[in-house]
């Protein structure tokens, strides 16, 4: 691997924020390896990255779920490193929920498996690549999380919020303890986004209401914009919506007076 080579690593990449992180990354000539549980949509990606021009896309299958063996991400590190060089970029997109979100039908497990994928999958991944971004003395870690970190989200559900809420202590911690490695990290809050997520939700939103959301190639740009910046530029947190912000609605119409009540016949005048 030349020096100063450009690699970066997208957990979660097979599909949605991923994958169009993956693409810019590409596009801005970074090495750029994905990584998810499912090698066709990974392979997808890659085919896609070699069509664009730029870097290319390796794709790589990993469970962010397992915590050590082969397709844990520590092995699947250590191939990276062995056969590009140490990452410098990681970008952690990889998330899920689960349709029940009220404490009337979740469960412990419900909630251990939303929390494992989207929160200690994130840990996991940033304690593989930390070493070696320390000796390089460079490194970007962006944990894509969501809006409803940033603000309270009724309807994301109590796994969610909790998840993604935690992933903004990540990157407060790597900010603090890592800044004298050249280490930092971006909390991305992403309002509603065009992604398979969507269908978890108890009522999936209409083809009109995603036409309206973010898609993922606007997160993508933002994640290249993010890999752009000098090392000596450390945004800690960005939020981005859509326009149409169904989250500032909400909020709009809860804020509204109620309607008074119409008199009754005894105190018309």
């Amino acid at each position: 691997m030349a020096t100063g080579s450009r690699v970066a690593w997208v957990v979660g990449g097979g599909s949605g924020i991923g994958a169009g992180a993956a693409l810019a990354l590409a596009a801005s000539g970074h090495t750029v390896i994905v990584s998810g549980r499912r090698d066709a949509e990974l392979r997808d990606v890659a085919a896609a990255g070699d069509r664009s021009a730029g870097g290319r896309i390796i794709a790589l299958p990993v469970d962010v779920a397992a915590a050590d063996g082969p397709g844990a991400l520590a092995a699947a590190h250590e191939q990276i490193a062995a056969e590009h060089g140490p990452v410098t970029a990681l970008v952690y997109s990889a998330g899920t929920n689960t349709p029940q979100r009220y404490w009337a039908d979740t469960s412990p497990a419900d909630f251990a498996r939303v929390l494992d994928v989207n929160l200690t999958g994130a840990m996991r991944a940033i304690h593989t690549v930390l070493p070696g971004m320390r000796a390089g003395g460079n490194g970007l870690v962006i944990l894509v999380s969501s809006w409803a970190a940033w603000r309270f989200a009724p309807t994301a559900g109590a796994a969610y919020s909790t998840s993604k809420t935690g992933l903004g202590v990540l990157t407060e911690t790597l900010n603090v303890q890592e800044r004298d490695h050249g280490i930092r990290a971006t909390h991305l809050c992403p309002g509603e986004v065009r992604t398979e997520i969507l269908k978890t939700r108890p009522v999936v939103p209409t083809d009109a209401e995603q036409a309206l959301m973010l898609s993922p190639d606007d997160i993508g740009d933002v994640v290249r914009y993010l890999a752009a910046l000098p090392a000596r530029v450390c945004v800690n947190e960005l939020v981005i919506t859509p326009t149409s912000n169904t989250s500032y609605s909400a909020a709009h119409a809860a804020a509204q007076p109620a309607t008074e009540p119409a008199p009754s016949p005894a105190n018309r005048k």
